[in-house]
């Protein structure tokens, strides 16, 4: 299974469901990093140096990011969704759909 790490603002019961689905999931609290505001550059270089792909509701920047230097673990951006159960679901779902998570952009949209 995938080796992710949870952005700052990614849903708490959604790293649950991933890691009850297998993945071995670090946060950023796990990782002692939570409510420092550290920027989304460095944020991706400590996955980068973890070997995790990132997980995050941060869009924008994080698909900025991967244009910019493709070279990482692995980004995996995601629309909120309040059922979080589902968006782990699909997370793992486009995880098994790649032949592994380096230098790729997985996009997860909300369900309907």
């Amino acid at each position: 299974m995938a080796r992710l790490y949870s952005n700052e603002n990614f849903p708490q019961l959604a790293v649950e469901e991933l890691r009850r689905l297998g993945h071995d999931v670090l946060t950023v609290l796990d990782a002692g990093r939570a409510n420092q505001s550290i920027p989304d550059e460095e944020v991706l270089a400590f996955a980068k140096a973890n070997n995790r792909a990132i997980l995050t509701l941060n869009r924008k920047h994080f698909i900025r990011l991967h244009q910019q230097s493709p070279e990482h673990a692995g980004i995996i951006v995601c629309t909120f969704d309040a059922d979080f159960r589902g968006q782990a679901q699909r997370i793992d779902a486009a995880i098994k759909t790649v032949d592994g998570l380096q230098g790729q952009l997985l996009r997860i949209n909300r369900g309907n």
